[in-house]
């Protein structure tokens, strides 16, 4: 399977839905290392999943802001990329040679600060993966804005796409790709696993 745009799939908890996605193409699989998330797998479960999917990139996500802590993560769970909330950790997380992606939450700042923390902050990350914990509106500023952004910064759209939306958002904004999230639980701002393989249908390549 080929999907039109590179896809990272955020909060994978389960076997079948890392398979599932696996399966259709996807290029990155991401898992919560924070003991304290509500989508948090255990390294046991990480470990058994991993087993099973093959030709997929695994991330591991975090939201802690603590070097030391995040050592210890990356030596338990051995991702092949690492993905932080925390644009100041980037020089230093770049010296243990893995790929890193910058997770930014739209919904917590203003695209002056965007602006600001791409252009000052996401040195040193691989990807800029925007998400938002609240509800957002892809309007007309917005749209403007992630053009101008995505044609300067490898930025990969986690929020405002769905079924009836992907085709004109990968033919409007230059990211490099999309983000969605799988999870257990419906959460405000997460879509269920069924639009999530709809729109991995909907950007299948014939």
């Amino acid at each position: 399977m080929a999907l039109q745009t590179l896809v990272k799939i955020s909060n994978v908890t389960n076997l079948s839905d890392a398979r599932y996605c696996a399966g259709m193409g996807v290029d990155m699989l991401g898992f919560s290392m924070d003991a304290d998330s509500a989508d948090y797998v255990e390294p046991k479960k990480f470990d058994e999943i991993r087993a099973w999917v093959a030709g997929v990139q695994i991330v591991g996500e975090t939201a802690s802001t603590d070097p030391e802590l995040i050592e210890q993560l990356l030596d338990t769970y051995h991702p092949d990329l690492l993905q932080v909330d925390e644009a100041a950790l980037l020089p230093y997380l770049g010296t243990f040679g893995k790929p890193l992606i910058l997770r930014t939450d739209l919904a917590q700042v203003t695209l002056d600060q965007l602006d600001t923390l791409l252009q000052t902050g996401s040195t040193g990350a691989d990807y800029v993966l925007l998400e938002s914990n609240g509800p957002i509106h892809l309007d007309d500023e917005l749209k403007t804005a992630l053009q101008r952004l995505s044609a300067r910064y490898p930025i990969l759209l986690g929020t405002g796409v769905s079924v009836a939306n992907v085709h004109e958002l990968l033919a409007q904004l230059p990211v490099r790709g999309i983000a969605l999230s799988g999870g257990n639980e419906e959460r405000p701002g997460n879509k269920e696993f069924g639009e999530l393989m709809d729109i991995l249908e909907a950007i299948e390549e014939d």
